[in-house]
């Protein structure tokens, strides 16, 4: 697989798509609405299942265990992404959810859509489509992680959240990253050295500047410009042998 092509994408969702989805929710089946702050829990691992979740407004993080004890950041969500999905097989959450910005999260009974689904059938749709997402998305996280090197994780991952904001609406040239280097790191699989390393090595080469204001806000001048950079970084692993959203 090409390099470039096993970044996380945000999903192929526009701005019209998710708000069309988010007024179907509205219009067919009852949801109950919670405004959240960083740091709030959506839910936990092991909390039974009954709800799924859409995140209305805000960023969240699924959080896990690793198996030395360690809290292992698994996968984000942006505004029109379902939570909760990984609760179905098993009646428990697998993870936590945790908000990491002030935001609304929309929950939905599981049975209530189901019943909805029966005379909405594109509920059923929506969900099906939420679920592929999903999927895909831990298979190019999975891909990223085994193809490219540290500083390619950190550019695909910026190029990630600029993708998923401009999906939304929103601007991509300037934006806060709403985690720490060592959340980053702990997303990507690296330490929070590394991802500082690769920050700046990104800034001396232009491809971002920081902002005066604090180094968690990202100017881009052009977004593309990530995807040349990962380009270079991965020809020579191709080239010599056989090389992260």
């Amino acid at each position: 697989m090409n390099e470039v092509s096993s970044i996380p994408r945000s999903g192929n969702s526009g701005l019209g798509h998710i708000a069309d989805m988010l007024q179907l929710l509205q219009d067919s089946v009852p949801i109950q609405r919670r405004v959240v702050r960083s740091g709030d829990v959506v839910y936990q691992v092991g909390q039974q299942f009954n709800c799924l979740y859409v995140v209305n407004t805000g960023f969240f993080k699924m959080v896990n265990l690793s198996g030395e004890g360690r809290e292992q950041v698994v996968s984000l969500h942006f505004k029109g992404d379902w939570m909760g999905l990984d609760g179905i097989a098993n009646g428990q959450y697998g993870c936590d959810a945790v908000a990491i910005d002030t935001g609304e999260v929309w929950a939905i009974r599981y049975d209530a859509l189901i019943r909805a689904a029966v005379r909405t059938p594109a509920l059923l749709t929506a969900m099906h489509g939420a679920m592929s997402r999903e999927l895909r998305r831990e298979h190019d996280s999975m891909q990223s992680l085994c193809t490219l090197s540290a500083d390619a994780r950190v550019a695909g991952f910026l190029r990630y959240w600029a993708d998923a904001l401009e999906q939304r609406g929103l601007r991509t040239d300037q934006f806060t990253l709403r985690m720490t280097r060592a959340e980053i790191g702990n997303y990507l699989g690296m330490t929070l050295e590394t991802v500082s390393r690769a920050l700046s090595k990104l800034a001396r080469g232009d491809v971002i500047r920081f902002t005066e204001k604090t180094r968690r806000d990202i100017h881009i001048p052009q977004v593309e410009a990530l995807t040349d950079f990962i380009r270079d970084l991965g020809a020579p692993h191709a080239a010599s042998a056989a090389a992260l959203h």
